[in-house]
């Protein structure tokens, strides 16, 4: 059995060395669908459900949506987005460093990896860029 939910939050990026109009500073409006599958829970409080999606939420938001929402997020290994991240953090804005560059399906795997660090039994994350632009990782 699988259950999805959906989460929005806001942030700004940039693809340093991109050919194309992402190599500026912009942000995104970033929707999320995180999906779970397990089997259903037998008995007790939350008999039938897969897991409370109150519990879900709270996973996603101390994973995910705390950490990246409203944060310049960079590509810690590129020196001109660690420029802009080090001026940032000067400031006291919020800055988020990934290990990698931060395309739409880098950050759907790093995503599901932090979900799956935290414990959760995601099988898939979907993150759209925009309402018609969408990466989703998954395992089977």
């Amino acid at each position: 059995m699988k259950i999805t939910k959906i989460f929005t939050f806001d942030s700004s990026h940039m693809l340093d060395g991109h050919d194309g109009k992402c190599q500026n500073l912009h942000g995104h409006t970033y929707r999320l669908e995180v999906t779970v599958a397990d089997s259903l829970i037998q008995g007790g409080a939350k008999d039938g459900m897969v897991m409370d999606f109150t519990d879900l939420k709270a996973i996603v938001k101390q994973e995910i949506t705390e950490p990246f929402d409203h944060a310049f997020i960079y590509d810690g290994s590129n020196e001109r987005e660690s420029q802009i991240a080090a001026l940032l953090e000067g400031w006291n804005m919020k800055t988020l460093r990934l290990d990698r560059r931060t395309t739409a399906e880098n950050m759907t795997v790093e995503m599901f990896g932090r979900l799956k660090k935290a414990g959760l039994k995601v099988c898939s994350v979907k993150l759209w860029e925009t309402p018609t632009s969408c990466a989703e990782y998954g395992e089977v």
